[in-house]
């Protein structure tokens, strides 16, 4: 190859009347005066790519880059004129490269202009981060991403609203679907009483034994929160002072919102007062989709960007999985809810509470402590002093009640009984060894 390279520049230096090979570059010029030469036969020629003349050290690579940063190129003209650059010479290749190169940033700061002008955010993904974080994956960097946007991290969860949950489980679909409608069935008309709970023995005046106890206490905590105003807010203390205790069925759940401070400490102790034991704590996941931003008002003491509340449920009596599964049915649903966070100005809790109620424990007796108009629902006795009317009557109430031993209870079908996770047996049990393995095998071929 050199041999032929060195006969060839001969030839050349003989046919240009040169003696010496070495003196052709007086005649053809250095690469750098070609590649001016190159670009002024361009620019001569009014090419749509090059406008002026390139550097005289950087060559036409200069040009171009400033012309694409004053954004003086259309990137659909761009686009057109790559093909017609010829890929022979080692200039145009190295253009053609640069072009492509140019044309692509051109495109991705444009589309990035376009999601920034977007007002609506839809939540796909984590591909709309912001680049740029500190994060060494800032795609994944959800809190970055909160401290960036004020869009909290659970805004990206998918598949957690009631329709879509189930989607994937057929069976537990179908236990949920037949489970509401059995309650639907057996759920009694609506029942609300206006009272001022303050007053000592108002509970007692219902007359009644409840399965079910919701309290949704309007705590001095969503004041400083969420900024709720014209409410009588209650202390812990003042809480404490209610009869639970004197309405609670034998065996009996209640379920009390104690908010995300000093809540989950004082909570527990009401329900040692009531006489209840805490064996569940359910967390409510609140989503910000519909007003992105950080909170407004944070508690004093408070470490971190509180974004959930709690919901502490106690049991009174005794109640076992795997032998009462007349009265409560377990692993039903989970002790996680998301859901929006109520408007600025409200404490309203997610509907889903009622649901989880529902499914669980099979009694028909459901007060709700604490209540409004809009939580007055089929099957539960409503009862506060925000409701603005009154329908309770206790023997009519009573009476939903009374005329069979299992009345207060919903009932169970044998699809549901069959769909539903169940509990191994307690241990010694005679049917272990032969019922274990196929509850085992079933639960796991449901979940």
């Amino acid at each position: 190859m050199k041999d032929q390279s060195k006969r060839r520049r001969l030839l050349l230096s003989e046919h240009l009347g040169v003696q010496e090979s070495d003196q052709l570059c007086r005649i053809l010029g250095t690469e750098d005066e070609r590649n001016q030469v190159y670009f002024d036969r361009m620019s001569s020629t009014n090419h749509p790519i090059v406008t002026s003349s390139p550097h005289s050290d950087l060559g036409g690579s200069y040009s171009l880059s400033h012309s694409l940063a004053q954004n003086r190129l259309d990137p659909q003209l761009l686009e057109e004129c790559i093909p017609s650059i010829k890929p022979s010479m080692t200039i145009n290749r190295l253009l053609r490269k640069k072009l492509k190169r140019s044309l692509s940033d051109i495109k991705l700061t444009a589309k990035r202009q376009d999601e920034d002008d977007d007002s609506e955010y839809e939540y796909k993904g984590s591909s709309t981060f912001l680049k740029g974080t500190q994060s060494a994956n800032p795609h994944n960097d959800y809190c970055q991403h909160y401290v960036d946007t004020g869009q909290r991290p659970q805004n990206f969860i998918r598949d957690f609203e009631l329709h879509d949950r189930f989607e994937e489980y057929p069976k537990l679909k179908e236990l949920i679907r037949l489970k509401d409608e059995l309650i639907a069935q057996t759920a009694t008309p609506p029942m609300y009483l206006k009272c001022d709970l303050h007053q000592s023995g108002q509970l007692r005046r219902l007359d009644c034994k409840f399965d079910v106890i919701l309290i949704d206490p309007p705590l001095e905590e969503y004041q400083r929160t969420q900024g709720v105003t014209k409410t009588k807010f209650w202390s812990w203390d003042s809480l404490m002072q209610l009869d639970i205790e004197e309405i609670a069925a034998p065996r009996s759940f209640v379920f009390l919102w104690c908010g995300s401070s000093d809540g989950l400490d004082l909570g527990r102790q009401c329900l040692r007062k009531w006489g209840f034991r805490r064996c569940e704590d359910i967390c409510w996941i609140k989503t910000n989709k519909k007003n992105i931003g950080h909170n407004k008002n944070l508690e004093p003491k408070a470490i971190f960007q509180r974004t959930k509340e709690h919901c502490l449920m106690g049991i009174k009596g005794t109640v076992r999985r795997s032998t009462d599964g007349d009265f409560i049915h377990s692993n039903v649903d989970i002790d996680l809810i998301i859901s929006e966070e109520p408007p600025y100005g409200t404490y309203d809790k997610p509907e889903e509470i009622f649901h989880i109620i529902e499914h669980f424990c099979l009694g028909k007796r459901r007060l709700h402590l604490f209540g409004r108009d809009s939580t007055i629902r089929p099957g539960w006795l409503t009862v506060g002093p925000e409701l603005t009317n009154s329908n309770f009557n206790t023997e009519i109430y009573k009476d939903y009640f009374s005329r069979s031993s299992t009345d207060y209870l919903t009932g169970c079908t044998d699809r549901i009984e069959a769909l539903r996770p169940k509990s191994p047996p307690p241990k010694g049990s005679q049917t272990q060894v032969s019922v274990l393995p196929n509850v085992v095998h079933a639960y796991r071929k449901r979940f």
